[in-house]
């Protein structure tokens, strides 16, 4: 059973909370900020780009540090090796989004001794979520809770379905019984979502448009989103919270076209806490499918509006 846990990416910070160990963590990364109590737990990451720099500069900037063959994070090899873990949660999903398995092994690359054992997440789809979060457990010497936990989440999402469903049914006239949804993961450049947000999408009852399940998001080309014509958009940018979507938001409203859409037209676009809840691979994807839904739906409550998401003011008929 591992007693000193160094959890590097925020999605296992909450898987491992959720489980019941938050005594056990001894550090986590620069990222992790959920649940609030463990922001006293020393941070032994840090980023290389400026979090403060527009869509369009932070998307030059990974480029840039990618192309160099270097990491856009950072391990402080000597705090880690000093808080002796026995073992260290990363990832190997994506390099741009958290630290990643290259980072943690360079940092224990000199470790002498016993090193601690590494797991690294890779959760491409919302099945792969529920996996690692078993992986956790076990790793950590409690498999009978990762398998209650899933089996809660997957309750709540077969609920959450069934009740949007029955909505579906009786939908006013003029509105779809699914309705297509664009999720925008970044605006400048722009993508959709990838992954595990299809399947979110589709449990709280719309259709997504330009994504793909299980793959990481693409870029797109504006015109295709124009030519899809969603009937809702939601605006989630991956590490932004919602104050800083609502601060990138505007650049929306000079594309070609904006406000003939019939999502813009319709009042139908919503921005979103991409950083704690959609682009976030843990327990709170329930959450993100809940928002969704309050979107997708406006006669659905779940109390997440004004706070993990908001209407956009660029959209014609909001509120």
């Amino acid at each position: 059973m591992s007693a000193r846990i160094a959890s590097l990416i925020a999605s296992s910070t909450e898987i491992v909370c959720a489980l019941g160990l938050e005594e056990r963590l001894v550090a986590r990364s620069h990222e992790c900020d959920f649940p609030p109590s463990i922001k006293s737990l020393p941070a032994v990451t840090l980023a290389r780009l400026d979090p403060e720099a527009s869509s369009a500069e932070i998307d030059r900037r990974v480029r840039e540090v990618l192309k160099g063959a270097l990491s856009v994070y950072e391990v402080d090899a000597a705090k880690l090796k000093a808080l002796a873990p026995d073992l260290v949660i990363t990832q190997t999903q994506c390099e741009v989004c958290a630290i990643s398995l290259a980072d943690v092994e360079k940092a224990l690359c000199q470790w002498l001794g016993t090193a601690p054992r590494v797991v690294a997440l890779a959760p491409d789809g919302l099945d792969d979520v529920w996996a690692d979060i078993e992986r956790v457990a076990e790793a950590c010497g409690v498999p009978e809770r990762g398998t209650a936990l899933v089996a809660a989440l997957r309750g709540r999402l077969d609920a959450l379905a069934a009740r949007v469903a029955r909505l579906s049914t009786s939908s006013p006239s003029g509105r779809s019984a699914r309705p297509r949804v664009a999720l925008v993961e970044w605006i400048e450049p722009l993508m959709v979502a990838g992954n595990w947000t299809p399947s979110l999408c589709r449990l709280a009852g719309g259709e997504p448009v330009l994504s793909v399940d299980g793959q990481h998001a693409p870029y797109v080309r504006w015109s295709d989103l124009v030519a899809a014509d969603p009937e809702v958009i939601v605006v989630h940018p991956c590490g932004f919270d919602l104050e800083r979507t609502r601060r990138e938001a505007p650049a929306l409203l000079a594309l070609p076209g904006w406000g003939e859409l019939r999502a813009v037209k319709d009042g139908r676009v919503a921005l979103m806490d991409g950083n704690a809840l959609i682009n976030r691979p843990g327990p709170r994807l329930v959450e993100s499918a809940e928002v969704l839904a309050e979107v997708i739906h406006p006669d659905v409550s779940f109390g997440h509006r004004g706070r993990w998401w908001e209407p956009f003011a660029g959209s014609a008929g909001r509120g």
